[in-house]
């Protein structure tokens, strides 16, 4: 059987019914598959050499000496698929003389795509052929298969550590790899503005750039004193948009209010509380954690917001980007307990204390964004005061704000940070880099089930999928990335595609065997990812403090 991640619904290879030698195919390309051809041509001709030309006119019938002898790969659109498991349903047959993909709409087609990139060997999987003129071959047989979840997620932050475009760019043809549709950008935080907004340009002027970085956990007494930062400029965002559509996966932008904003608050000092701390002293914050300067509750920060989001919308077209993130994490009240300003809003708007001026935060961009066609998605203290009617939850504290506003019938994405935080360490000892959090090793991702047991059946109804979590605190570049992404993302993918067993009843045994597979492939894709057998020399980070936690992780 063939060593595929993620696992297919059905698959079946007998050992006896021979193979398809693919030996400079023809390629045939039904309506409506035209973007799933050019990523082929694109993709699997660099890695073959093949050009892939289409067949000529008066050989558009059977396989076989209809072609001039020529095996041909046929791409075809198959809406009836749809009917019963989903429009990112595919199959995938193959005989000796024809490879037939078929998908239920042109996702579909596509991951059956990425399914034969696979079948063909680590080597398909590289940007130039390592052996030219040779002769691919495929076992004849045929796969069904079809997602379990629709949203099938990674949370990159890039407002930490910056990534350059070119790597989220990487990081969505890695997320596809994996038949993963959705990449949540962490834009904005109290260390760094990502995204350029031209109605405010010292959002990216300003915010953009902290003077130095904690090295390590923010216990660590190291620092790096070398400046960091970068933006997406507004053509960055519609390449990066544009790009993931190509492949399929949509791009959720996060924003975040009324907390993480200290960047912000140093590019416009008036955004913050200005009564009670001196928010032009301050800078971009150097420093990891939770911070105490939060957005001023006015109808001022809430015009400039909605300014951004403006822009925003349309860098993210709702027909790719449907949902916006606003965060509304970890917004410590002590500034609007201190301040008058503050106290008299709570008492103009009648809500109940400084909960309640969170909550007018987020509703009134819930319903900003459902005027204009938009859905609202938060991190699950946006429950704290009251629930946005149209909004979302990303329920990252556990799986109980997502159990809450499931059963309060408000649609969740799963991504506890007991399971799924793959900033967390992946094994104990003292190689680990930077250790954080507690121990998820690839075989306690690969036992992450996103729905509780406990939910209902109507209110499982809303659970939209999960997503991994990636924080960069601790991971300054692409390497520490990968090393800490990776293999679990794989583990992560068959999660939320295949539909697998009981966790306890998962075969990891079987899983960890066609690993033996994945690995080569991530090896050609240039994967700096952390072996199964524990951290290369240059991938430890002996010295610099982490913030290991023992034991086994609460299922809260």
């Amino acid at each position: 059987m063939p060593e595929l991640i993620p696992e297919p619904r059905y698959a079946r290879f007998a050992r006896d019914a021979g193979e398809c030698v693919l030996d400079d195919p023809l390629l045939h390309v039904g309506p409506g598959a035209e973007a799933t051809a050019r990523w082929l041509r694109r993709e699997l001709g660099a890695a073959t050499g093949w050009e892939l030309p289409a067949p000529a006119a008066g050989e558009e019938g059977e396989a076989g000496e209809a072609y001039g002898g020529r095996t041909v790969i046929r791409l075809v659109l198959r809406p009836d698929l749809a009917h019963s498991v989903g429009a990112e349903s595919y199959e995938l047959h193959v005989a000796q003389r024809e490879v037939l993909l078929e998908g239920a709409g042109p996702a579909g087609l596509f991951y059956a795509a990425q399914t034969l990139r696979q079948l063909l060997g680590p080597e398909a999987h590289r940007r130039a052929p390592t052996a030219p003129g040779r002769a691919w071959r495929l076992p004849v047989g045929g796969i069904q298969d079809a997602p379990r979840f629709g949203w099938r997620g990674m949370m990159l932050d890039v407002a930490r550590h910056f990534m350059p475009k070119d790597g989220v760019l990487r990081y969505v043809d890695l997320l596809a790899a994996h038949k993963l549709n959705v990449l949540h950008l962490h834009l904005t935080d109290d260390q760094g503005w990502r995204v350029e907004i031209k109605r405010h340009p010292r959002l990216t002027e300003v915010g953009a750039w902290r003077p130095r970085s904690r090295w390590g956990h923010r216990a660590s007494p190291l620092w790096n004193e070398t400046p960091h930062g970068g933006f997406y400029t507004q053509d960055d965002i519609r390449e990066i948009v544009a790009y993931a559509a190509e492949r399929h996966v949509r791009v959720v932008p996060e924003i975040d209010v009324p907390g993480h904003s200290q960047a912000a608050i140093a590019a416009y000092p008036e955004l913050g509380n200005t009564d009670v701390v001196d928010t032009g002293a301050l800078e971009v914050w150097d420093d990891w954690g939770i911070n105490e300067n939060v957005l001023a509750p006015t109808e001022a920060v809430l015009r400039f917001y909605e300014g951004v989001f403006e822009e925003l919308l349309e860098l993210f077209p709702a027909e790719v980007s449907p949902f916006v993130h606003v965060g509304g994490d970890e917004c410590p009240k002590g500034q609007w307990r201190a301040s008058a300003l503050a106290q008299e809003r709570i008492r103009e708007l009648g809500v109940d204390g400084e909960d309640g001026l969170q909550s007018w935060f987020i509703r009134h961009f819930d319903g900003w964004l459902a005027e204009r066609g938009r859905r609202l998605i938060g991190w699950d203290e946006i429950l704290e005061g009251g629930l946005a009617p149209g909004a979302a939850v990303s329920s990252w504290r556990g799986y109980a704000g997502g159990i809450a506003a499931a059963e309060a019938g408000h649609d969740v994405v799963m991504c506890p940070e007991q399971q799924v935080y793959l900033d967390h360490r992946q094994a104990g000892g003292g190689d680990e880099p930077m250790p954080i959090g507690y121990v998820r090793s690839l075989e306690d991702v690969y036992r992450f089930e996103p729905v509780p047991p406990k939910l209902s059946p109507q209110a499982a109804s809303h659970v939209l999928g999960a997503q991994a979590n990636v924080w960069t605190e601790v991971m300054e570049n692409q390497g520490r990335v990968d090393y800490q992404v990776f293999p679990r993302l794989a583990a992560f993918a068959e999660v939320v595609w295949s539909r697998l067993p009981e966790p306890g009843e998962r075969d990891y045994a079987g899983f960890e065997a066609r690993m033996g597979g994945h690995y080569r492939r991530l090896d050609a894709l240039g994967v700096d990812y952390r072996p199964p057998g524990g951290p290369l020399p240059w991938q430890r980070r002996p010295g610099v403090l982490g913030r290991p936690i023992e034991g086994e992780p609460p299922n809260v």
